[in-house]
């Protein structure tokens, strides 16, 4: 991969372990990373094959595991060193992490490390391109939860041209995703399900108006049903643009539906998954 990938993974890793106590949340991360925060944990998860937060709990927990069995610091500090606010909720991620609490490893006095994730083996490739994308105005309706569930968000939209009479109006059908599912849950997801309309038309509740700015992209042709989405995601981030010296921008990823899932078996359904890049590339 590009140094630049490379670099930034290893220094988000370096302060992670250099800050066990300190802000890090998936915004901090991001900043640490020199990355719009809604590509970093895509790209991060993507390449290490885990979450942040699960590259968070490893470290902090290993740091404790250490302090356990090198020292005899009071356990209420070493949960305040390693970023838990309480004894309790300390021993209670300890446990998930070793099997056994804090005292009865530090009994056992032998230092190793925490579950490690399993790598993030081969992810099927799939075709990407650069294109120049236009701007878009959307008519959109947010959507929270469940990324799969949104086409019951889209049929409402739906719904709302077919009795507004704005289908001459309509041109693509567009979703925007502002979450990473592998770190937000589920029922917090959000996103956006919209219709790409003209600018003459006025919108009104519970429409919202969501503008798509103009500019390079890196566009997935992906075919196939919507569940296998994730891999391609991964291949996107993880692969393809941590593979070169491309800068994501500072917009979340769409989709863009080119035929419509009513009216054509899933193997055969058409997404095109885009990803805003910088106008310039960063060295």
């Amino acid at each position: 991969m590009p140094a630049k990938y490379e670099d930034r993974l290893l220094r988000v890793l370096r302060h992670i372990h250099d800050n066990p106590a300190g802000d890090l949340s998936l915004d901090a991360l991001a900043e640490v990373a020199a990355m719009s925060r809604f590509h970093w944990h895509r790209v991060f998860h993507a390449m290490t094959g885990e979450s942040c937060a699960e590259a968070v709990r490893r470290a902090r927990m290993y740091r404790a595991a250490a302090a356990l069995v090198q020292g005899d610091r009071p356990l209420r500090l070493i949960a305040g060193d390693v970023g838990y606010p309480s004894q309790q909720s300390f021993t209670r991620a300890f446990r998930a992490a070793y099997g056994l609490t804090p005292g009865a490893f530090r009994h056992r006095g032998v230092l190793v490390p925490p579950h490690c994730p399993a790598s993030k083996g081969d992810h099927p490739m799939y075709p990407v391109e650069t294109l120049d994308q236009p701007a878009r105005r959307l008519a959109a309706l947010p959507h929270r939860g469940a990324y799969i569930r949104i086409g019951e968000t889209f049929d409402a939209v739906a719904a709302i041209f077919s009795a507004r009479g704005l289908w001459p109006h309509a041109h693509e059908m567009i979703g925007v995703y502002y979450d990473d599912p592998a770190a937000v849950a589920e029922g917090d997801l959000r996103s956006k399900a919209g219709i790409v309309i003209d600018e003459e038309v006025t919108l009104a509740a519970p429409l919202e108006e969501v503008r798509l700015p103009a500019g390079r992209y890196a566009v997935m042709h992906y075919k196939g049903p919507y569940p296998g989405l994730e891999a391609a995601y991964k291949y996107l981030y993880g692969d393809w643009l941590a593979g070169t010296d491309e800068e994501p921008g500072d917009h979340p990823p769409i989709e863009i539906y080119l035929n419509d899932p009513r009216n054509i078996a899933p193997e055969d359904l058409l997404t095109d998954v885009c990803v805003p890049l910088r106008a310039e590339v960063v060295a």
